[in-house]
């Protein structure tokens, strides 16, 4: 694995570790652990350590050979946006078909279209390439690709603009390029060749081991999508709505108190942050740690259980659509956790 990091770095692509035979990266140092804490004011991505995921990515070789020296089992994974990196992730799992309207986001197909066949994203990516008259990305001998353990692909190109692009999934119902492809970009990871986990091996296909440059007819599809992230064109930021939702929510509470307020932005904007994040965000975590402080906030007279429910469910369908059952689960867990600990701040009441 220092082998498979050392090439990487050598191709100038940030790489970050990953935890041994998984697909996320290792856990972050109990300080890091910490209600509110951000990567952002973390004194552990200078000290060296690999704490927060992609953000801690890098091509400094005495930092690798430190992390896989000492721990040889960890995986490897390449930040995509510091890279210049769009990967196209197409599934092929066994899952029964969407609307017609979710095969390929923004393209109609009528009911005279006859699907019969049409099973995963080898299937809708190809519809994509044959629509639009290019080469399916899946048989591009003239990139990198990477075959998953799941019998998934992964179809490397470069961009000439860093952080360009956006991460999706193809279930997505915000951006998406198409059902069953993933795009993994600016805000993601992608598991480099020769990594191993627990389902198998990430391994080449074909002799090209260097991403060619992204097809203009694909990027043209990623901004249709919505994946693009230039400066004028970008559409709503995650985090945006999420200070005056919580001032309302503590407001209808009985009064303006400004430090609740800033405590309970801090955690639902770390939920919808993970929106641009489809992989190794820690996003059960930071929704069980928001829902903890909220239960806390409910317990002290800040808000009520009702409003907390509400404002961190919608926080949660933005980062992670298609997901409610799941963090209703994790809401509900972590609210009745927190009434038990009830959260009294310091400071006179705005």
């Amino acid at each position: 694995m220092l082998s498979v990091a050392r090439w990487c770095a050598s191709q100038g692509w940030p790489v970050l570790p990953l935890a041994p035979r998984r697909k996320t990266p290792p856990a972050n140092c109990s300080a890091c652990q910490e209600r509110g804490h951000s990567h952002r004011i973390c004194p552990c991505m200078a000290a060296g350590r690999w704490c927060h995921g992609f953000h801690a990515a890098t091509t400094n070789t005495e930092r690798l050979d430190a992390w896989w020296t000492t721990n040889p089992h960890l995986g490897v994974a390449v930040s995509c946006g510091p890279a210049s990196l769009v990967v196209i992730d197409v599934d092929a799992h066994p899952k029964p078909l969407p609307p017609r309207d979710k095969l390929l986001p923004g393209i109609p197909i009528g009911d005279s279209v006859d699907l019969t066949g049409l099973a995963h994203g080898f299937h809708t990516l190809a519809l994509l390439a044959a629509l639009r008259g290019h080469r399916d990305p899946a048989t591009d001998e003239s990139t990198l690709r990477v075959r998953t353990p799941s019998g998934g692909l992964h179809v490397w190109y470069r961009t000439d603009a860093v952080n360009r692009f956006l991460c999706s999934t193809g279930s997505s119902s915000g951006r998406a390029l198409a059902w069953q492809v993933d795009v993994r970009a600016g805000g993601g990871y992608i598991i480099a060749p020769g990594t191993t986990t627990f389902a198998g091996t990430y391994t080449p296909v074909g002799p090209i081991r260097a991403p060619a440059p992204l097809p203009e007819w694909l990027a043209t599809e990623l901004t249709r999508t919505g994946h693009i992230d230039l400066p004028g064109q970008r559409g709503p930021r995650p985090g945006q709505g999420v200070p005056q939702r919580a001032r309302q929510a503590v407001a209808a509470a009985g009064g303006g108190r400004g430090r609740a307020v800033q405590v309970l932005e801090t955690v639902l904007t770390e939920i919808v942050a993970c929106t641009e994040v489809t992989e190794g965000a820690g996003f059960s975590d930071k929704l069980n740690r928001a829902a903890y402080t909220a239960g806390g906030l409910v317990a002290s007279g800040y808000l009520t259980g009702t409003d907390a429910e509400r404002i961190l469910f919608d926080a949660a369908m933005q980062a992670r659509p298609g997901q409610a059952r799941r963090c209703v689960q994790i809401i509900r867990s972590g609210l009745e956790a927190g009434a038990r600990r009830p959260l009294h701040l310091k400071g006179r009441p705005s």
